[in-house]
């Protein structure tokens, strides 16, 4: 508690991406137990992603099916490579805390939960030979990815914020 308010705000994140190695967490906020249950959450929340587009699952079929439903009407063929690198994030939605006398009660908060297209990432990966992706245009890669990401919006984010906002995983983050 007394790290989240005395980090600076711009401090106040964490990142597990392995595309950017040398921003993983502020050296302030990393020496703090707030700073590494953050790390912690985070793990567990790459975690969560991959297993949930796991294609032999129930939502991880779902997702792939629109996928390569999306790429045979957009390209002709599901023979494409497809990047599912999607930077998942957590931020404050909303709380109500109510104040009694000296004492303060947060009676209901949310977590949203919200991809951000990582550009960074994309470009670092546009001609990646091990991602499959060497051999498309600049604009094919982008387009493949928006497909992939709007389809992750749809079906894994709902999960994700769920499990974040009601599951034992985040309780320590909540």
């Amino acid at each position: 508690f007394l790290a989240s308010l005395t980090v600076p705000e711009k401090d106040l994140w964490v990142n597990l991406s392995p595309y950017e190695k040398d921003r993983i967490i502020p050296e302030g906020f990393g020496q703090t137990e707030m700073g590494r249950d953050l790390l912690a959450q985070d793990y567990i929340l790459k975690q969560l992603s991959a297993s949930l587009i796991y294609p032999e699952k129930d939502l991880g079929k779902e997702f792939w099916t629109r996928v390569y439903r999306k790429a045979k009407a957009a390209y002709g063929t599901t023979d494409i490579p497809i990047n599912t690198f999607n930077k998942v994030w957590i931020v404050p939605d909303t709380a109500v805390i109510v104040e009694n006398k000296t004492t303060a009660y947060i009676t209901r908060s949310h977590l949203k939960v919200m991809l951000e297209e990582d550009y960074i990432s994309l470009n670092e990966n546009r001609a990646s030979e091990v991602l499959g992706t060497s051999y498309l245009q600049e604009q094919g890669v982008k387009d493949v990815s928006k497909t992939t990401s709007a389809i992750v919006r749809d079906i894994i984010l709902p999960e994700i914020e769920k499990e974040v906002n009601e599951g034992k995983n985040f309780a320590q983050l909540r």
